[in-house]
């Protein structure tokens, strides 16, 4: 089935940093992004490629990640839809330092520098939104952190497992999530081993907390999965 067509200007107004911009500031933005379509499997950009903007993702999935000098890979983050990625480097002029790759066809914008610093000039109120979407994701990559440190494998899964859904998880209800990718590709953003994450869905399952079929995850017992440690 084809995707419904959606103009660049709607695409940036549905976004947090866009919505309160203008007809003629959307214009002005629009006039600056490039869209980019992007098989499954293609690399967006390389560590050490230089930044000249910051991408969006209208459809699709992006990983953020870098390969160790033994050639195993690390995932920082995967980018769902309606996310952006890329600003605090733009904003620093230094190259990207991680690599970018999408995991399935993929719709992104690329949002020229130029263009952000003009109408950050023009208003600084766009500065200030610029600068509450870059705290947010630096906050949660500073839990990502505390969550390495602090907290097992076991708990970092379930953690992960009930933030898909947290609505559903506060109500306590049982309820199905979607992993958003491969096991192997959600363990390493995760920091645990494929192995590793394997015999945790093994051990939650056995306990009667989730069944696992494939990447639909059926979340069977909201409270008791919040309160068990391995």
């Amino acid at each position: 089935m084809p995707r419904p067509k959606i103009t660049t200007q709607a695409f940036l107004s549905s976004l947090p940093l866009f919505k309160e911009l203008g007809p003629a500031e959307l214009d002005r933005i629009a006039a600056g992004t490039t869209e980019m379509h992007v098989p499954r499997g293609e690399i967006v950009f390389n560590q050490g490629d230089p930044c000249v903007g910051f991408h969006l993702v209208v459809y699709g999935q992006v990983k953020l990640g870098f390969l160790s000098p033994q050639g195993g890979e690390k995932v920082v983050e995967i980018i769902a839809p309606g996310y952006s990625f890329g600003e605090a480097l733009m904003f620093m002029g230094k190259p990207y330092i991680v690599m970018a790759q999408t995991l399935s066809d993929s719709l992104l914008l690329h949002v020229s520098q130029k263009v952000v610093f003009d109408e950050i000039e023009r208003d600084p109120a766009f500065a200030r939104k610029m600068l509450a979407g870059l705290s947010r994701r630096l906050h949660g990559l500073i839990s990502d952190v505390e969550s390495y440190s602090l907290q097992s494998g076991t708990e970092r899964v379930i953690r992960y497992f009930l933030r898909q859904d947290e609505q559903q998880a506060q109500a306590n209800d049982p309820y199905v999530l979607t992993l958003p990718t491969s096991k192997a590709i959600v363990a390493s953003r995760l920091n645990v081993t494929p192995e590793h994450f394997s015999r945790i869905l093994h051990e939650l399952s056995e306990k009667g907390l989730i069944n696992v079929e494939g990447r639909e995850v059926r979340v069977l017992d909201v409270a008791n999965l919040r309160s068990y440690h391995d």
